[in-house]
């Protein structure tokens, strides 16, 4: 018995060598082979022209092509769930937004995967900060004002969105929930009817992401009042951010790339780094300027925080509001 048992041991233990070794070999081999990227949205919007801007880095930098995959639907949780379900070899990846990464969590009832446990955070690529803004008739200059004028007002103000549960349509129940505003959010079918109505006086404001604004704030067909973000958007820096008015609001579109949970540590660093180097360099910065973007950096970890914190984040305004995207 004892004779055969070390030959037998010895042979197993041989196995799981040769296997790990080989599953090293195949991560340090990575990428071999055509990688998809699963974008999950409509081709042609800020999100799916960043992944696609990505995407063609990392086939340069990498020598495979990263294909752009475009699955939409449900918010972008399509493209997600898919990424959640492929297998975690490296081959499979998205880049997405914080709807299907955090707020989605709460607006979706089921929700087809859960962001925190089936995804494995690789990268932050930047983000899209909202702005307010109101027609010109509109009697208020700043954020702090507006807010002033809603409570004085025998009807709520009126304030257009990209959509029931766009962050858009979020930020407008935070703002009213934490400032005691008397605020009507109005949902539309994406940002341009919901600019185009601000505009003309139809509702009296309007809060969507800042670049499909801009070109109307800068003819003064709207009056920007705030931007969302911790700091000023460069493309409208004379607009100061809801928090130096002293009002307390931070809402933004980020977008980041992610793969299934259970990816090699190994590709997840890599990847990282790769698109760490590019948001920070002038090419990057340059093309995400160019659409709008704020390039952003960070490690995993931070991105798994960030997604987590969102997620908590708007949970709490999704119930207190009532609101559902189904």
């Amino acid at each position: 018995m004892k004779r055969t048992a070390f030959p037998r041991a010895f042979a197993c233990a041989a196995g799981l060598f040769l296997a790990l070794q080989g599953a090293a070999h195949a991560q340090s081999d990575w990428p071999n082979k055509m990688v998809r990227v699963v974008l999950p949205f409509a081709p042609g919007g800020s999100s799916d022209l960043v992944g696609r801007q990505v995407a063609q880095h990392l086939s340069t930098h990498y020598g495979q092509q990263f294909v752009a995959e475009n699955r939409a639907g449900a918010g972008g949780n399509i493209g997600v769930d898919f990424v959640a379900k492929a297998a975690p070899d490296g081959y499979t990846l998205g880049i997405a937004t914080s709807g299907p990464l955090a707020n989605n969590k709460s607006l979706y009832n089921p929700m087809p995967f859960d962001p925190e446990k089936d995804l494995a955070p690789i990268a932050l690529v930047g983000e899209i900060p909202l702005v307010i803004a109101v027609n010109p008739s509109v009697k208020a200059s700043n954020l702090s004002e507006f807010v002033a004028l809603s409570k004085s007002s025998t009807n709520a103000l009126t304030v257009s969105n990209p959509g029931n549960g766009t962050i858009g349509h979020l930020a407008t129940e935070y703002l009213r929930i934490n400032t005691g505003a008397k605020l009507q959010p109005v949902p539309y079918k994406g940002d341009t009817p919901a600019m185009a109505d601000a505009m003309s006086g139809t509702v009296n404001a309007v809060v969507a992401p800042v670049t499909s604004l801009i070109p109307n704030i800068q003819a003064h067909k709207l009056k920007a009042l705030a931007v969302t973000s911790k700091t000023r958007f460069p493309g409208l820096p004379d607009v100061p951010t809801a928090n130096e008015q002293g009002v307390k609001l931070e809402a933004t579109v980020w977008s980041a790339m992610v793969g299934p949970a259970g990816l090699p540590q190994a590709i997840v660093a890599s990847l990282n780094q790769e698109i760490n180097k590019y948001t920070g360099s002038s090419e990057g910065k340059a093309k995400l300027t160019q659409l709008g973007m704020v390039p952003l950096a960070g490690t995993p970890a931070q991105l798994s925080e960030l997604m987590a914190a969102e997620a908590a984040k708007w949970e709490k305004i999704v119930k207190s509001a009532k609101i559902s995207a189904e």
